[in-house]
């Protein structure tokens, strides 16, 4: 029927429920198909929407929130070239305006002759869903609350065009596809090869909420705002003792710095093979990626640092002008060293070439970003806000001397051990 007739949105993730429901529109009244056929098969898309609507978390008329899910996330020569940057011109808004056209016809679709020939009143429960709201394990609330919005929206457009400049605003705000609807990635890989996949639960910690260290991210979000605005940025090393705010400091810069366009692709060690795979797949996007490399170092065997000095600079592609690498680590050199190595014992004839390959790697990161533990007096005022915040009652010399109990039995002075500090207190309440 009309999905055929379709020309650039085409080859959808879930596209077998809009073959089967166009076939229903097009033939529930033929006699050449069995009654009982027709009627299973109704009942078999009403299921999908339904477990659809489970996974997604959608609401209200399931079969709108269905198709805006398909146009939402299909990554073609049109979506593609609106995302971030907005309206494009020349001859492909013709194709696809002839295309929207085909689905406003979905959209208007009366179902209440089907439903009445197949003696199927129940499809009535699809078109207006009161979901159990526990939450969508596809998208974050909040883009799953616009997608369903925006199928209401679609059905108030008068006309195709109408329709057709509402989706390009969607792909101008949000993007399109898995790197429009979500801001964090890890990277999996099989038989088919390297895959890129959302990170559904980024936890939402923000700069501000991170007491202290106030130069360290200030350098951290200057860079980044200039590669998010398109200047010149340096690749970025955030170092120093554990438990003082750098993978939350990367967090943040994810959640300050969405809406504009920047998207994190998480990786590890052993993966570093399959980066230049990685950079393959997102280097003619529109976003902003940031591969984020957790906890980075390496011991004298390890050999994985090679593959990424290759890719930050060195190989002869140029790594994209969309892509930054960001890492962090408890080392300021990364690699492991030994006293052999500056000694130049008699079993190495060049030890200072040893010891340029093992500094040439953070050598790469334009940017590097000191996090030092706090002394006592820091950690107090840590403590403090954070109690603040979290509206705890407890007297203040009784929270410091609890807390200074607790720094000294789990972990000893660090933002970390203060946030655990108030969250054991968070506890007991």
């Amino acid at each position: 029927m009309w999905e055929k007739e379709l020309i650039v949105y085409k080859d959808f993730e879930d596209g077998s429920l809009l073959h089967d429901m166009a076939w229903l529109m097009g033939h529930y009244r033929e006699d050449a198909y069995k009654e009982e056929d027709k009627k299973a098969l109704l009942y078999d898309c009403m299921h999908r929407l339904l477990e659809m609507a489970g996974h997604h978390g959608f609401y209200g008329n399931l079969w709108h929130c269905y198709l805006t899910n398909l146009l939402v996330n299909n990554e073609n020569s049109y979506s593609m070239a609106c995302e971030i940057r907005g309206e494009v011109e020349g001859t492909i808004n013709q194709a696809v305006l002839h295309d929207i056209l085909i689905f406003k016809k979905f959209y208007d679709y009366d179902f209440a002759d089907m439903m009445k020939a197949l003696e199927a009143d129940c499809f009535s429960l699809v078109l207006s869903y009161d979901s159990c709201r526990q939450g969508s394990k596809v998208y974050n609330t909040r883009i799953c609350k616009r997608i369903c919005d925006l199928a209401v929206k679609f059905t108030q457009d008068h006309s195709p065009e109408e329709m057709k400049a509402t989706l390009t605003e969607f792909y101008k705000e949000y993007g399109v596809g898995k790197f429009g609807l979500h801001k964090a990635f890890r990277i999996t890989h099989d038989e088919q090869g390297v895959h890129i996949v959302p990170i559904l639960n980024i936890a939402h910690v923000r700069l501000e909420d991170l007491v202290g260290y106030e130069i360290p991210k200030k350098k951290l979000t200057d860079n980044t705002k200039a590669f998010v605005e398109g200047r010149k940025a340096n690749n970025c090393l955030l170092f120093g003792d554990a438990g003082t705010g750098k993978s939350s400091s990367i967090k943040a810069i994810a959640n300050e710095y969405y809406e504009k366009g920047l998207r994190i692709i998480e990786i590890y060690k052993h993966q570093f093979q399959d980066l230049n795979d990685v950079i393959a797949q997102i280097k003619n996007r529109n976003y902003k990626f940031i591969i984020y490399m957790d906890d980075l170092s390496f011991e004298e065997f390890e050999i994985e640092y090679k593959y990424l000095k290759a890719v930050i600079e060195g190989g002869l592609e140029k790594k994209p002008e969309n892509v930054l690498i960001y890492a962090t680590s408890n080392r300021r050199h990364l690699i492991k060293e030994t006293f052999a190595d500056k000694e130049g014992r008699r079993d190495q004839l060049h030890s200072s070439d040893t010891v340029q390959e093992k500094l040439s790697l953070v050598s790469r990161f334009g940017v590097t970003i000191f996090f030092c533990a706090p002394d006592k007096k820091q950690f107090q005022e840590i403590v403090r806000v954070l109690a603040e915040r979290h509206q705890l009652t407890m007297p203040e010399e009784e929270l410091l001397l609890e807390a200074n109990k607790w720094e000294l039995a789990h972990g000893g002075l660090s933002g970390r051990t203060a946030q655990q500090f108030i969250d054991y207190l968070l506890g007991k309440i």
